[in-house]
């Protein structure tokens, strides 16, 4: 899995902390919990706050369904 597939980290995130407030993770413990998710494996150095805001719309997204 890389940065890259934001829907699969976001069903991951989901699965690994569903009671965690999504909306109060900081970036750099977003960042965190990512990387320590199963099968994850690509440069820390490649994410950026685009692409961490991308993974909490949609981890988000999934919660809401």
């Amino acid at each position: 899995m890389k940065w890259i597939d934001i829907e699969d980290i976001a069903e991951n995130l989901e699965s690994k902390y569903p009671d965690i407030d999504i909306l109060r993770v900081r970036f750099t413990d977003l960042s965190n919990y990512v990387q320590s998710i199963e099968g994850f494996n690509d440069d820390p150095v490649r994410c950026n706050e685009k692409i961490l805001e991308a993974i909490q719309s949609a981890w988000l997204e999934i919660r809401d369904e």
